[in-house]
């Protein structure tokens, strides 16, 4: 399932948020979208019982289900879906659905149950302390999705896998980060990940400790560790910053960016790359900011040397010439109001 290395649009680590539920008595539907991995300590009541790292309602002495909404971090095409009910064994759905909408701006609750929802996973099959993954086939733009189980307990986390489409309102000049997976950036690819995730390097804000950067184990070799980026969308970017912030002992000795255009190059090829910024030396604990002058490029290589850790990357620049136009077209008003029907 190569969907599943898709932006997760869901996580709270790019703002998603429940924004509504029927029930939660046992477990807040908030952990449905908490970034990191459910866990369990057996044995741990609180006033409602077990406490659990997931949503969970009570059990239903009358037909019908329940089901939480979700405010995507990032609007965008969904691809698949996860829902994830680890550690629930007596008390997870039998059943799941997941339903999406398009409702622009900052809708209410009301606005929202109020909206044209559609089946992005129809009603499935669910297995207890299981990750059950479904593929969504639906090209549609969708801002919210809805949780729907069948009839009732627990789920620790979902995840929703897609492909961002950022809201040209947010940059009306066409000026943004263009590395950023709020924006629509992804790792693709990076030479070791033994310490922490590279795709940490793109996420929203500062890193709080090392554990949230990208860091790889100690080299005994003569090469160079790397981190390869595909952009939210073709550009030229004009300001890099690299941040050793946290990486005191271990923030790598040097770093360089070069980059490809994709729609006029293989980036299979190595001779199709070209720099933006030559070697430089890099500084632990520190925000590293460097001015550029690019051709417009779909990749960047981050290349780090010997070896180390980075909390995060930023490629800001402009986006190529009428890659804003068709953004804008496809953040066009939806019949009914800026519903997806």
């Amino acid at each position: 399932m190569n969907w599943l290395g898709l932006t997760d649009l869901a996580s709270r680590r790019l703002g998603g948020g429940v924004v509504g539920t029927n029930d939660e008595l046992f477990a807040a539907a908030d952990n449905l979208v908490t970034p990191e991995p459910p866990g369990f300590t057996p044995k741990t009541f609180g006033p409602k019982g077990q406490v659990y790292d997931g949503w969970e309602t009570r059990r239903r002495r009358v037909p019908g289900e329940d089901w939480a909404i979700v405010r995507l971090g990032a609007a965008g095409i969904v691809r698949g879906v996860v829902v994830d009910t680890s550690f629930f064994t007596g008390n997870y759905p039998p059943e799941a659905s997941v339903q999406g909408c398009r409702v622009d701006g900052h809708p209410s609750l009301d606005d929202l149950l109020a909206a044209d929802w559609v089946p992005l996973v129809s009603r499935s099959p669910l297995q207890g302390d299981t990750a059950n993954p479904f593929s969504v086939s639906r090209d549609a733009l969708v801002t919210h999705v809805r949780l729907v189980i069948h009839p009732d307990g627990g789920v620790a986390r979902l995840r929703v896998h897609g492909e961002v489409v950022p809201d040209p309102v947010r940059f009306p000049d066409g000026f943004l980060d263009l590395a950023a997976a709020e924006n629509g950036g992804r790792v693709v690819g990076c030479s070791d990940l033994f310490y922490g995730a590279p795709g940490q390097l793109i996420e929203p804000g500062l890193a709080r400790t090392m554990g949230e950067g990208w860091e790889t184990r100690r080299r005994r070799d003569a090469g160079n560790d790397w981190v390869l980026v595909r952009l939210a969308a073709p550009g030229r970017i004009s300001l890099a910053s690299l941040d050793t912030t946290h990486f005191k002992g271990n923030a790598p000795g040097a770093a360089a960016l070069t980059g490809v255009d994709d729609r006029k190059a293989d980036p299979a090829d190595p001779a199709a790359w070209f720099p933006l910024l030559p070697r430089v030396d890099l500084r632990p604990d520190t925000r590293h900011r460097f001015p550029l002058r690019t051709d417009p490029v779909t990749h960047v290589r981050l290349d780090i040397y010997p070896d180390g850790g980075m909390a995060r990357l930023s490629l800001h620049g402009h986006l190529d010439d009428g890659v804003l136009d068709t953004l804008r077209t496809a953040w066009l008003p939806a019949p009914g109001g800026g519903r997806m029907r």
